[in-house]
């Protein structure tokens, strides 16, 4: 795989052993593949996801390493729609 789209993580809390075979996937990928991460969570609530403070650092630290972070502020796109659609 060239890349790997993780879209809307945090959405669901993952168990211990998700988490840490999501750590094992991104490590993977870490300098080698393309990783675009999808979510409304900002880093400091990342640990309520992977429920490990050390596994969660070492998650966002091969996440933002060499990487290119977008953050869109304001209303969602998906709720603006539906409230247009009223």
């Amino acid at each position: 795989l060239d890349l790997l789209i993780l879209d809307e993580l945090g959405y669901i809390p993952l168990h211990k052993q998700g988490a840490e075979l999501l750590f094992q996937v991104i490590s993977m990928c870490y300098e080698t593949k393309s990783i675009i991460v999808t979510t409304n969570l900002p880093f400091s609530q990342w640990n309520n996801v992977f429920s490990d403070p050390i596994l969660t650092e070492a998650v966002i630290d091969r996440l933002i390493h060499h990487s290119h972070l977008i953050i869109f502020n304001g209303e969602s796109h998906r709720y603006k729609d539906s409230i247009s659609q009223r």
